[in-house]
């Protein structure tokens, strides 16, 4: 037997469905209602970088590319704790367009605004 969850996320809804052997079983839709973003994780992909800014447009699913300052990117060191980067580094170093990014939104889109992550 085999099974598929399959996931369909828009601004103001979240659907899920389970198929067993190509044949839906279960469907789940989750709607928003202003439902903040806050503290929500995403896998998103760089679509643009702004070194001028030292920052990176991250395109999260939303109707708009979330935003990340490079004093925002935690990197994993050698010992695997966790550790921010300056400021002072640029964010060429750290990012590419189309490098997939985990993300987590530290504030709310706003007007023609994205997220902040």
């Amino acid at each position: 037997m085999s099974e598929e969850i399959l996931v369909n996320f828009s601004p103001t809804e979240t659907r899920a469905a389970l198929l067993e052997n190509g044949v839906l079983q279960e469907v789940y839709v989750e709607r928003s209602r202003n439902k903040g973003h806050v503290g929500n994780i995403y896998k998103g992909k760089v679509v643009r970088i702004l070194p001028g800014m030292q920052a990176a447009f991250v395109d999260i699913g939303q109707e708009r590319a979330g935003f990340i300052h490079v004093s925002d990117i935690a990197t994993i060191d050698q010992s695997g704790m966790e550790a921010r980067l300056s400021s002072e580094t640029d964010i060429r170093r750290v990012l590419r367009d189309g490098q997939d990014l985990l993300v987590q939104v530290v504030k709310d889109p706003i007007g023609n605004k994205g997220a902040r992550l």
